[in-house]
């Protein structure tokens, strides 16, 4: 197969999905669809999903690239034809325009329409557009003075100040439907007062070269508090330049963070961004912006895919792109998805390919402070975890372990553990997964040093450690010698018995030179590779992607790279860091974790608890470990913080490790939802809109989610009055009933719950199905799932596919490992046949059903027998029925129906 693809000349007509002309060939899949002319390609991906290509020189690119590592077609039938000079490409989701014979894609050449509107794609900075009704970012104006010094704004900043006569920040409007009179409205902030009596501030509007306007900026109390004005502006249809300005006679001196042009009596429009990414939180207090994913109510997205290496995925290899001769080169992917969130993330997961599949033991219960623990220490803390009865899944053992650097030596500290190889073993014994930190470069006195500089061939350079304690040496991750000497350290102590490793913090000054590639994605790429190789399942718990908004005091701001974070979930549990212990930054937490489905990242890691501060309040520690048990890692990590229940008082304890055996319990459901990320691209944790994108309460939210399709996950942010929080809830369509109290709400609407330390608002949906462990465990490793309770929320008809594997090792990528179908359907439940096998698998298993919201019945059956009173319960207060089936082979089939 050619690697490149040169195609000259005329146009090419495609009907149905029959090709006729040039077709392009996905890397390593079948033949793509191609609509080809002069410099332009257009691949046809699935009905929501374009790849638009152009090269000035006429060489197209058919090899992978590290974020596109595959390029199937889904078969879709389109049409393609010319229009008004146009090349058109219609789906039946979708309609692409572009402008023949008029080179490079640009905002005025290339539009995409979806239901619900018109995108016009950018493929640079000074080439971005503000779409007429839509919110728009005001440092993305030309010329605007960019900041992000205050707290509060959207998008990755704000246009600061117009502090100079002349400031100004202009916008291309364009889509204007007609002539007439419309609104202009501006967030901003002006806190410093002004010429005016009551402190307000004026800008200047205008439209092309006319001054038609001034836009009047009362105060609004302090630099972090926004607000929005407006003023009237006439437009004539199709596309103005718009500029605010500080021209004569105005006073300036405000932030603008964005803006909007909207028909007169309209509202301002929401932001249409969704979700997003962020590198990490370190250093955060509170919300912080998020770099964009491809989730927008506008309802398309462009992934830049230009700049990105090329990927060889045998030989583990990335290269640079081609210059193609200094011809302009665009490789881009169009999704055109309307309000169908959840066909986006499909369409990106087939692009991007799908997410590792962390060990189970990751999605229990996860243990680390950065705290110079010796292994006598961890056993004594395992020991009182046991007393306690708060279970362990994942040791994380933080930097103190090294040596002769506590920071980013590669020997252990012989002092904390004499016996390295006892420890470890100690460790597996007790069911525990090892995971250890690593800071990514070597100190000059390090012994194991010249071990290392001989397998790089003398190629690692010095730099300074982040720590600032001593001289390094660091590594470029692109040099495959440097590769090795890297993953040489670790090796020693794989055998020894670590499992698994947490990069903190990537990168130092060690680095990826190859252009096109982030450090942080390629390092992580090349950890999961490792861990692969030794058999495992690959992965790092990494900070990722890159763009960090605002940087690190003292570090400046790190640049944002081509390939952003589209890879990452394929080798990441993203760590996001070292935040501030304050309730804002735990609201913000409970968003970010479902916002990072916009760049199809299933794995957030908060550190539950937050990294800073001692000792906690007994409210704020009680609520951050409830968001733990909810959330897809539970990882509970401070600087030398107390972050264990018996660290606190006896409700709050008592409080605590109830939610720390509710994590463990919901092992079964939690592994359940991690594979069905890794094989739909849909999160763990799920924003509202993606199953209601029609409903306004949807987006107004953010704090709730869905933990899966059977619960609603409203976790209490703020803090309270005493012990007793309230909350107010939205409930989406349907009935939801309380998982602690039984009490229902019907929804849609917004209702206040009440909850102690020891419950949280958390519903189980009517039709809702989902497994947990019966009875107390301690680990993953005990209690293999040979007891199991079903959860019905009883209502509606409802079902969930239960999946299972040895939860370790790369058997299930070969088909081992089992599912079993639960359905409700009118009133009964039905337990399927166990499909599959996989080494390890239970022989017997006893189920238990929790049915909720359910009434009294006179008699329950089960496998159509009349089961004794004794088998069966109801609890009149929470309208529970329980109902308990003796032990049997695990793979049978049984229906269980409560009788009226």
């Amino acid at each position: 197969m050619r690697r490149r693809r040169r195609v000259a000349g005329a146009g090419v007509v495609l009907l149905a999905g029959a090709v006729l002309g040039a077709l392009g060939r996905g890397a390593g899949a079948a033949e793509v669809p191609s609509v080809v002319e002069g410099g332009t390609r257009f691949q046809v991906l699935s009905s929501t999903l374009i790849r638009v290509e152009y090269a000035g020189d006429g060489e197209f690119e058919d090899r992978a690239t590290f974020n596109v590592a595959r390029r199937r077609a889904v078969p879709t039938r389109f049409r393609t034809w010319v229009e008004g000079g146009e090349r058109v490409i219609r789906t039946d989701r979708l309609t692409l325009r572009y402008r023949r014979g008029s080179g490079a894609f640009t905002t005025s050449n290339l539009r995409v329409e979806v239901a619900g509107g018109v995108g016009r794609p950018s493929w640079a900075a000074g080439d971005r557009v503000c779409s007429f009704g839509t919110r728009c970012e005001a440092e993305e104006g030309r010329g605007a003075v960019v900041e992000g010094d205050h707290k509060g704004f959207t998008g990755a900043g704000f246009a600061a100040g117009f502090e100079e006569k002349a400031a100004s920040a202009s916008f291309r409007l364009v889509d204007v439907p007609a002539d007439g009179e419309y609104r202009l409205m501006v967030r901003y902030a002006n806190a410093r007062g002004g010429d005016l009596k009551d402190g307000t501030r004026t800008l200047g509007v205008r439209v092309g070269d006319a001054r038609v306007a001034r836009l009047t900026l009362p105060r609004t109390g302090d630099w972090d508090t926004w607000r929005v004005a407006e003023t009237a502006v006439r437009l004539e249809k199709g596309d103005a330049v718009v500029s605010l300005e500080r021209g004569d006679g105005d006073t300036g001196h405000v932030n603008v963070d964005n803006l909007a042009v909207v028909p007169a009596g309209a509202a301002y429009p929401p932001h249409p961004q969704l979700g997003g990414y962020r590198r990490g939180l370190d250093y955060k207090s509170g919300p912080a912006a998020l770099e964009p994913g491809i989730l927008s109510r506008q309802g398309w997205a462009l992934l830049d895919d230009s700049r990105t290496v090329l990927f060889d995925q045998a030989a583990n290899r990335i290269t640079r792109r081609p210059d193609h001769g200094g011809e302009p080169y665009q490789d881009g992917y169009l999704f055109g998805y309307g309000r169908d969130y959840r066909q986006a993330l499909a369409d990106l997961r087939a692009l991007t390919g799908p997410s590792v599949l962390p060990p189970r033991s990751h999605f229990g219960v996860w243990f680390s402070r950065w705290h110079a623990y010796s292994a006598q220490d961890y056993q004594e803390l395992l020991t009182r975890f046991r007393d306690e009865k708060v279970p362990l899944d994942t040791l994380s053992v933080d930097t103190d372990f090294k040596s002769p650097s506590s920071w980013n030596g590669w020997n252990w500290n012989e002092k904390l553990f004499p016996d390295p190889e006892k420890f470890t073993g100690w460790a597996h014994e007790q069911g525990l997964n090892l995971n250890f930190n690593v800071h990514p470069s070597i100190p000059l006195n390090d012994p194991r040093l010249a071990e290392a500089d001989g397998i790089a061939k003398g190629g690692l350079k010095n730099s300074f450690c982040l720590a600032g304690v001593n001289v390094c040496k660091v590594f470029d991750w692109s040099d495959p010698d440097q590769v090795d000497a890297y993953f040489a350290l670790h090796r020693p102590f794989e055998r020894q018995g670590v499992d698994n490793w947490w990069l903190d913090w990537c990168c130092e000054d060690s680095q990826v030179s190859t252009p096109g590639i982030t450090p942080d994605s390629w390092i992580n790429h090349l950890y999961a590779a490792h861990g692969n190789g030794l058999g495992r399942r690959g992965h790092v718990l990494s900070r990722m992607g890159s763009a960090l908004v605002g940087g690190i005091p003292g570090q400046g701001r790190s640049p944002v790279y081509a390939s952003g974070p589209w890879a990452e979930h394929r080798s990441t549990v993203h760590f996001t860091g070292d935040t501030e212990s304050t309730w804002p930054l735990l609201a913000f937490a409970a968003e970010m974790s479902h916002a990072e489905a916009a760049v199809g990242m299933p794995y957030v890691s908060h550190d539950i608890g937050s990294f800073r501060k001692k000792h906690l309040d007994d409210d704020y520690y009680t609520r951050w470990i409830q968001l733990g048990a909810l959330q897809p890692v539970f990882r509970v990590h401070s600087s030398n913080g107390e972050r264990l229940p018996w660290d606190y008082g006896t409700q709050a304890q008592r409080a605590a490790t109830k939610f720390f055996q509710l994590r463990e319990a919901l092992l079964p459901y939690t592994y359940t939802l991690a594979r069905q990320a890794r094989d739909t691209g849909l999160p763990m944790v799920r924003p509202l809109y993606l199953d209601y994108p029609d409903r306004a309460e949807a987006y107004e939210n953010p704090t709730q989610y869905t933990y899966g399709d059977a619960l609603l996950v409203a976790p209490v942010t703020e803090p309270n009055s005493g012990d007793t929080a309230r909350t107010e809830v939205w409930f989406p369509p349907g009935r939801w009933t309380d998982y602690f109290t039984g009490r229902t709400y019907q929804g849609p609407g917004t209702r206040t719950v009440v909850s102690g330390l020891e419950t949280m608002p958390l519903f189980v949906r009517a039709g809702g199905v989902f497994a947990e462990r019966t009875g107390y465990a301690d680990n993953a490793s005990q209690n293999p799932l040979d007891q199991v309770t079903l959860v019905v929320g009883a209502g509606a008809d409802g079902a969930f596919t239960l999946y299972e594997d040895a939860g370790e090792g790369q058997g299930y990528q070969r088909d081992e490992y089992t599912t079993t179908r639960i359905t409700y359907r009118s009133g009964t439940l039905t337990i399927g046949a166990r499909q599959g096998a996989y080494p390890g698998a239970v022989s017997t298993r006893a189920y238990t059903v929790s049915l909720r919201d359910a009434e009294r019945p006179s008699a329950v059956t089960a496998d159509g027998e009349t089961l004794p009173t004794s088998a069966w319960g109801y609890d009149a207060a929470t309208r529970t029925l329980t109902v308990r089936l003796p032990a049997g082979p695990a793979g049978a089939q049984h229906t269980v129906t409560p009788v009226p």
